[in-house]
């Protein structure tokens, strides 16, 4: 059965088409700058990789490209050998505790839940309809990254704000990212299910660390919105939310910028202009000040997270690294590691350095064999997870 994994952005749409229940990976690739000119898409198919320039209007049209590509690379004959579609979406609130079917009814819900996640919902909900106008005999499911984190206890999840608040308006702690620490927590599972407790760390552009026991979800660093937690790309992670009164009136400016600055010029990029690790590193090798700092800062609220979610699950049985930085970065893990001696963990040196996305081994252990603790590199998969929910609705 062919099934599709959709990502839909406000100014792209990334995807993969795969042969299920083999989870064979057939062709991948991204559009992007859809709608504001100069658009383009790139295909990986074969282990080669295509970059075609064309003009693409809107996501329809994209997904009509996405259309004849499959049948120009011989994936499908016609439309009606793609059995499903799974699309990923960012928020699904209270309202959806697991992956659905779409329908109107789903739909009007998402749009509803767009306030919790406006840069986000809408451009997935776009996604969804431009899907079901141009494959329409296709079953079409919402995979929702909140559904993972929805275990947390409330004491957990609730913020100390007016009650009120989480009762009328829905303002509590959320989590991201859940179909990636989901994907990890199964592989895990499967590799080694005698490990129940596990912290994993997210950690790239996008950053997030969540504590599993068993399975579910404990608690995880992102909150309301994707911008708790973790110090990202461009995203300050936790704050003082009396810092934002503050700084309208110090700047003269308004929320909605104040909101901006936090999203998108602060985190490693406020602190040293580089939103990218590696270029971050590229610039220690010469001693750049600022560039140090912001990586020493990074890491510590790693760390600080670790160390807090190791005394909520009352011991680890792994720590599992994964995303950008945790899969390709062995420096990152390598002091992020060194700071949690305190817990018996050792790293075996000549193992990080040896994976990373781009080399020859991109998973495996990292810990000493005499380490209390082990450390796992494990590339994340959220396609394939998209990919899994939505043939067990096809099949």
């Amino acid at each position: 059965m062919k099934i599709l994994s959709i990502n839909a952005g406000s100014s792209s749409l990334k995807f993969t088409a795969f042969e299920m229940p083999e989870e064979k990976k057939l062709i991948s690739g991204t559009f992007e700058r859809i709608g504001i000119g100069e658009s383009f898409y790139t295909l990986s198919i074969n282990q080669q990789k295509i970059k075609k320039t064309v003009d693409i209007k809107d996501h329809k049209e994209a997904l009509n490209l996405l259309i004849e590509e499959l049948v120009k690379n011989q994936i499908v004959n016609d439309l009606q050998e793609i059995k499903a579609i799974g699309h990923r979406v960012v928020h699904g609130g209270e309202v959806f505790k697991n992956s659905v079917i779409i329908t109107d009814e789903v739909i009007n819900k998402m749009e509803e839940l767009s306030s919790l996640a406006p840069l986000h919902n809408p451009p997935a909900i776009t996604g969804i309809k431009s899907a079901k106008t141009v494959i329409p005999n296709a079953i079409q499911v919402a995979v929702f990254d909140t559904s993972f984190h929805q275990t947390m206890a409330k004491e957990t999840f609730l913020y100390a704000v007016p009650l009120k608040w989480y009762e009328k308006y829905q303002v509590r702690k959320y989590g991201m990212h859940g179909t990636s620490h989901k994907y990890i927590a199964e592989k895990m599972n499967h590799l080694y299910p005698e490990k129940n407790k596990l912290i994993i760390c997210h950690i790239g552009s996008g950053a997030s660390i969540s504590a599993v026991e068993n399975g579910k979800c404990v608690d995880t660093s992102m909150g309301f919105t994707p911008n708790a937690g973790l110090i990202m790309g461009t995203r300050s992670g936790d704050i003082d939310a009396s810092m934002l009164s503050y700084m309208i009136e110090k700047e003269k400016i308004s929320l909605a910028e104040i909101e901006t600055i936090l999203n998108k010029q602060s985190g490693l990029l406020g602190i040293c202009g580089k939103s990218d690790m590696r270029d971050i590193c590229d610039q220690i090798k010469n001693n750049d000040e600022k560039s140090i700092l912001a990586f020493q800062m990074f890491i510590e609220r790693v760390v600080d997270y670790i160390a807090k979610y190791y005394f909520k699950l009352q011991g680890c049985d792994a720590i599992v690294f994964t995303a950008g930085i945790g899969e390709n970065s062995a420096i990152a893990r390598k002091e992020i590691l060194k700071r949690l001696e305190f817990l018996d963990i050792k790293l075996d040196e000549e193992q990080n350095e040896k994976i990373a996305g781009f080399k020859d081994q991109n998973e495996g252990k990292i810990s000493a064999n005499d380490s209390k603790i082990p450390v796992y590199v494990i590339p994340t998969d959220e396609e394939i997870m998209i990919a899994r929910d939505t043939f067990h609705f096809a099949a």
